[in-house]
């Protein structure tokens, strides 16, 4: 993996379409961090999603949620809003996977500017119509993920940046982060992180090491085992974009390869059979699908 991270750095120092990082981390130690940016915390959009889903593992290691609580479960002061009961069959299972069966791409970046599910961003997804029994399609939908944020924070009982600090971010020597909150105070789920390169890929290498930070079990080697493997396909062509698990994508590709992804090329490549992880962040004007096929072709040999 370290020559194959190397020729990927040699190509982007010729032609960078806009990555602003690369690290490899292999075998219990930092091999490689090349930044083409000043190296301080940026906006890591949908790779937010993997530490979210990560807590909810956390909450089940603790006996505070399964994979079959029910959003409504945990709200039942929302029972007035809701207008379909399938919304009330909704599970933590259901979230994680994004087959809420809401039929949409909801709470995304361009629609919240613009004040979709104002106030109350809850009462605004429990209002709605299920298009899909909740199981049967994937959907990929940032109001997914908030809605397992919203039951992580309800569980567990104190606010989840909070819990991520407690149960992540301080044990992992990340610090308080910068979090996008929803109107109510709540992180926002499907994105808002603000981390570093270097950061941002912890979160990779403790599902490496199945769990476990610094010998201290953050959360159980089960969750790792299910979170990082197919759940559910999504019905795309592209192996890049086929197969998720519990907020992750899959890499089938490699071995048993998973990975945490956010817009624009915000990567942690998780490699266990080379026990490595690639940690990539990248601009917002960055051409992602050349540097996707960059990514593809250095560390897969694959011409896309």
């Amino acid at each position: 993996m370290l020559e194959k991270v190397k020729n990927l750095i040699a190509d982007l120092e010729q032609d960078n379409p806009g990555a602003e990082a690369v690290a490899l981390y292999q075998n219990g130690e930092l091999l490689l961090s090349r930044h083409f940016v000043l190296d301080i915390p940026r906006l890591i959009y949908s790779h937010t999603k993997s530490y979210v889903s990560t807590l909810a593992g956390i909450a089940m290691d603790e006996g505070k949620l399964t994979l079959d609580t029910t959003l409504c479960s945990l709200f039942p002061e929302y029972d007035p809003v809701i207008t379909d009961d399938g919304v009330k069959t909704i599970t933590l299972r259901h979230l994680l996977t994004m087959s809420s069966g809401f039929g949409g791409a909801f709470l995304m970046g361009a629609n919240r500017r613009k004040g979709e599910g104002m106030p109350d961003y809850l009462a605004y997804m429990l209002g709605k119509q299920l298009v899909y029994t909740p199981g049967e399609k994937f959907i990929y939908s940032n109001a997914d993920t908030h809605l397992v944020g919203c039951m992580v924070q309800r569980a567990a009982g104190e606010l989840l940046l909070s819990y991520a600090y407690r149960k992540l971010f301080e044990p992992m020597g990340m610090g308080f982060p910068g979090w996008e909150t929803d109107p109510a105070g709540t992180a926002f789920g499907g994105t808002g992180l603000y981390l570093r390169n270097e950061e941002m890929m912890k979160l990779g290498i403790l599902y490496l090491q199945e769990g476990v930070w610094e010998g201290k079990r953050l959360v159980s080697r089960e969750w790792v085992k299910e979170a990082g493997r197919k759940q559910i396909d999504t019905g795309h062509p592209d192996p890049w974009n086929s197969g998720y698990g519990y907020q992750f994508w899959m890499i089938p590709q490699k071995e048993n390869a998973f990975r945490a992804d956010g817009a624009y090329g915000q990567f942690s490549l998780i490699f266990p059979a080379e026990n490595a992880v690639v940690g990539i962040q990248s601009s917002e004007t960055n051409d992602v699908n050349k540097l996707c096929a960059k990514i593809r072709w250095h560390l897969f040999g694959e011409r896309v």
